[in-house]
């Protein structure tokens, strides 16, 4: 298939041809320049205060018992477009790479453990990578016998002229459909047009990490027309009575209220859920519907079996009944928070203390996870086991966020905050003092911690783990003047 001329973004009237002497009579046969031309290249700048941040600068733990911030992620020196490329998804959901092959010829040893460790990716699960040395001379021989697969990624060193001529190469033999991505060693934008206008896909050039590897794929199988995937954010307990639902119903209300942007929460204890009480909800419909015929939720049976809680706020709510076993498949629940995630920006899944297929499943492929602790060693042993898990299963993601609640029991012996963190190798995300008036008030009224006492330090240090999970601040305040106060008045 011959390149498509004109829609190249980078064409500023600047000739490749008299560059390089290769001719260009063979051209690729699929990958049209679009999808690399489709990416928003402003999407991962460094960090502002909205929703295309990442993650923020944290201040040093606090003395108290008190909000206390994540560290910095390690940052790794990459090319400045690679870095925008790498977090074009970073404030919002991410899909997963759609069931293909991918073949990775390297030339380097490093680019092949990299490839290994993408492979391993959440992202990739669907996928069947295969990762061989050789580099592209590689690719070449090796599909004159046989078909191409849908994505081949291949690394060369080699100057530009020899590079185009392999690729001249391996354009023969490529089946139609076929999409490429280059890994190459010049940082050129001349290189760059020259093979976004022979049908290449992509050109990365090092330093790489596994997850820019992994983003890349994902963005050459995005659908533009599919709608947004929405962030999800998954909180469990590191135990029964750890406070995980709480702390869950205050952070979505903390989203919507303070951040004003959507959210869904979806009280995923079945039987004994407490969101419904939170809120002051009692709903005749809720997640056991969708979860009991996920095959027909579309968005306007979902807009019915969801209660608004506020203007932003939407509630799934679980029946909180004995009456059934709720014996529900693991598919079932993956498909029905698929499509919850297509209705608001953030989902807040509130996980019940079990240990299931489905829930081992939300964990792992959630895009934020929030463990709630109390200071004891049940806890800490079993914070531990899920913070291994999934480090193991998510070796290219963010650790979890670890929140440690009722701190400071009166006569009750706990383990430090310092060592509960260095034991799990996490500083806490946010330190809860205990206070049982002021959640057992809210928990009776049926309010949130804001709603009770705004100004507690529990409650800003919910408005700030929001601000950090939502990877955005809260919209400035206008300042009401004396005449507009009296206005209002009647």
């Amino acid at each position: 298939m011959k390149p498509q001329q004109g829609q190249d973004p980078f064409d500023l009237d600047f000739e490749a041809d008299d560059d390089f002497s290769v001719p260009q009579s063979d051209a690729w046969r699929e990958a049209p320049p679009s999808a690399a031309a489709a990416e928003d290249p402003f999407v991962d700048l460094p960090p502002l205060p909205d929703e295309r941040g990442a993650w923020p600068a944290s201040p040093e733990p606090a003395a108290e018992a008190e909000a206390v911030a994540l560290p910095p992620l390690p940052v790794q020196e990459t090319h400045p477009v690679h870095d925008m490329l790498a977090g074009a998804e970073a404030a919002f959901g991410e899909n997963p790479v759609p069931r293909i092959t991918i073949h990775i010829f390297c030339a380097a040893s490093e680019t092949a453990e990299l490839a290994e460790r993408a492979a391993l990716d959440r992202r990739m699960e669907r996928a069947t990578v295969v990762t061989r040395m050789g580099g592209l001379a590689a690719a070449v021989e090796l599909y004159q016998s046989q078909p191409t697969p849908s994505l081949v990624m291949v690394e060369s060193a080699d100057p530009a002229p020899q590079l185009l001529a392999l690729l001249d190469r391996l354009a023969e033999v490529c089946d139609p459909g076929t999409k490429v991505l280059v890994i190459g060693s010049a940082n050129d934008i001349a290189l760059y047009r020259e093979l976004m206008r022979r049908g290449v896909s992509e050109y990365l050039v090092p330093p790489l990490n596994p997850l820019l590897l992994v983003r890349a794929v994902t963005s050459l199988y995005s659908d533009p027309s599919a709608p947004f995937i929405g962030r999800q954010i998954a909180f469990c307990g590191a135990k029964g009575g750890s406070g995980s639902s709480t702390i869950a119903h205050n952070i979505a209300y903390s989203i919507t209220e303070r951040l004003q942007t959507g959210a869904v929460l979806v009280d995923l204890d079945l039987p004994f859920g407490t969101a419904g009480l939170d809120f002051n909800q009692d709903p005749l419909q809720g997640v056991v519907d969708a979860l009991s015929q996920p095959d027909r939720l579309d968005p306007v049976l979902m807009d019915r079996m969801m209660a608004r809680c506020t203007e932003r706020l939407s509630l799934f709510a679980a029946p909180a009944s004995l009456d059934g076993d709720y014996d529900i498949s693991t598919e079932a629940f993956e498909e029905v928070t698929q499509k919850i995630r297509a209705a608001a920006p953030f989902v807040v899944l509130d996980l019940p203390h079990v240990w299931t297929a489905w829930k081992r499943k939300i964990l792992l492929s959630s895009d934020d996870l929030v463990i709630v602790a109390t200071p004891d060693l049940a806890s800490l042993r079993n914070a531990k086991n899920v913070i291994d898990l999934v480090r193991r299963a998510r070796p290219n993601d963010a650790p979890p966020r670890l929140v440690l609640n009722q701190v400071g029991v009166p006569g009750r012996p706990e383990i430090p905050v310092k060592d509960f963190g260095e034991a799990l190798g996490l500083t806490p995300a946010l330190c809860l003092p205990f206070d049982p008036k002021l959640f057992g008030q809210a928990a009776n009224n049926g309010q949130m911690l804001s709603e009770v006492s705004p100004k507690s330090r529990s409650a800003e240090g919910i408005d700030h783990l929001a601000q950090q999970i939502a990877r955005r601040e809260a919209p400035a305040q206008q300042k009401s003047s004396l005449l507009s106060g009296l206005f209002k008045k009647k």
